[in-house]
């Protein structure tokens, strides 16, 4: 009987739920002196995560209020959520052509700090604050 209960709670233990993701779910979006900067869009698909980014490039030009333009959207690479911190990695090919053509994908992190809030973590610029807008 011992041996059946054991077998029993390592057979739960095995099919246990995986993390529950809707914290992470939605369209989320972080700004740079009032322009978008980043949009990303996260969804569960058969329990697992899928999403994708879309970069905007701010324009300064001498004289004129700056400009955002988006670039190419492109999807995310092995996302993974913690229940506190989603990391994914995404393409960098399309970031600055001819010269990041062959460049391996980098990584990124979104950690929570609160309901519909996080911080954007990335390699090329510091944590930016990062808010969902939409589930």
């Amino acid at each position: 009987m011992r041996k059946l209960l054991m077998l029993l709670s390592i057979a739960a233990s095995v099919g246990a739920t995986p993390a529950n993701n809707s914290a992470i779910i939605g369209l989320w979006s972080a700004k740079m002196e009032g322009l978008t900067y980043v949009r990303m869009t996260i969804e569960e698909q058969d329990g697992k995560l899928t999403g994708a980014a879309l970069f905007y490039m701010i324009r300064r030009d001498p004289g004129v209020a700056p400009t955002a333009s988006p670039g190419w959207p492109t999807p995310m690479i092995s996302p993974s959520f913690d229940g506190k911190t989603l990391t994914f990695k995404i393409s960098h090919k399309h970031a600055h052509p001819p010269r990041t053509l062959n460049d391996p994908p980098v990584s990124f992190q979104l950690e929570l700090t609160g309901p519909d809030k996080g911080m954007c973590y990335g390699p090329e610029s510091a944590a930016m604050e990062i808010v969902r807008e939409m589930q």
